[in-house]
C-alpha cells in the first residue's frame, strides 16, 4: 500500500532550484559575517551566488528574506487527510509524520541552519521576522488539529454547540504548543551535536531526534521516567 506521508524525491529541475537558492542564503550569509549587514546589496549576494540580479528576485524579494529563509510548509492534500482521518492513531505519531515533512525538508541543511542561527542572534529585528513566519506555521498546524478533533466520532459531542467549539479550538491550540516545544527541543538538540553531522547515520538526524523528543513527551506526561 502506498503511504499517503510519504514524499517524493525531487527531480533534477527541483534540485536544481533548490541547489540555487541555497547558494544565494549561504551567499548573504556569508556576505553578512565579512561586511555587516547593512554593507551588503543584492548585486553583492549576486555575485558570490554567481547569479544575476533578476535570478535573486525570482527567488526572494529582498536581502532580508533570503537571510530569514524558508518557514516550514506543512503538506497538502493526502497527508493532511490522512492524520485528520486517522482517529486510530496517536495524535503525536501523527504529527510526527506531518512534521518530518514540514520542518525537515526545510531545515535538513545543518551548516545552513547554524550559519542562520549566527546571524539571527546578531538582528532581533530579522530574529522576529523569522518567529512571525513561525507563528503562521503555527496557527495552520493548530487548524488541521482542530479539524481532526472535529473529524474524531468520540469527539463529536464536544462540538455541538458554540461553547464546544470553543473548547475544542483551545485544545487544538494546546497541543499544538506542546508540540512546537518538543519541536524546538529537537531541533535545538539536532543543532547542538556534533555527531549530527554523520547524515546517513538515521540515529543522528533530525528525525530521529523529533521522534527521542517525543517519546521524552510522552514518558513525563505519562509518568514513566
Amino acid at each position: 500500500m502506498t503511504d499517503p506521508t510519504a514524499t517524493a524525491p525531487p527531480g533534477l529541475r527541483e534540485r536544481k532550484r533548490l541547489a540555487t537558492r541555497r547558494a544565494i542564503q549561504v551567499a548573504v550569509l556569508d556576505l553578512i559575517a565579512e561586511n555587516g549587514f547593512d554593507a551588503v546589496t543584492v548585486e553583492m549576494i549576486s555575485r558570490r551566488a554567481d547569479v544575476s540580479p533578476r535570478t535573486f528576485f525570482n527567488y526572494f524579494t529582498s536581502k532580508e528574506e533570503a537571510v530569514v529563509g524558508d518557514p516550514p510548509e506543512l503538506p497538502d492534500g493526502a497527508a493532511i487527510d490522512h492524520f485528520v482521518d486517522g482517529h486510530d492513531e496517536p495524535i503525536l505519531d501523527g504529527l510526527v509524520a506531518l512534521l518530518d515533512q514540514a520542518v525537515v525538508t526545510a531545515t535538513v541543511d545543518r551548516e545552513l541552519v547554524q550559519r542562520r542561527r549566527i546571524v539571527l542572534r546578531a538582528h532581533p529585528d530579522l530574529f522576529a521576522k523569522r518567529i512571525a513566519s513561525m507563528r503562521d506555521f503555527e496557527e495552520r498546524l493548530s487548524e488541521i488539529v482542530a479539524r481532526r478533533f472535529t473529524a474524531d466520532p468520540r469527539l463529536s459531542a464536544a462540538v455541538s454547540d458554540g461553547g464546544g467549539r470553543a473548547l475544542l479550538e483551545s485544545r487544538a491550540h494546546l497541543v499544538t504548543l506542546v508540540v512546537i516545544a518538543a519541536l524546538r527541543h529537537a531541533w535545538a538538540e539536532w543543532i547542538d551535536d556534533d555527531d549530527a553531522d554523520h547524515a546517513a547515520d538515521h540515529r543522528f538526524s533530525l528525525r530521529a531526534r523529533m521522534e527521542d523528543s517525543f517519546a521524552d513527551l510522552r514518558r513525563v506526561v505519562t509518568r514513566e521516567l
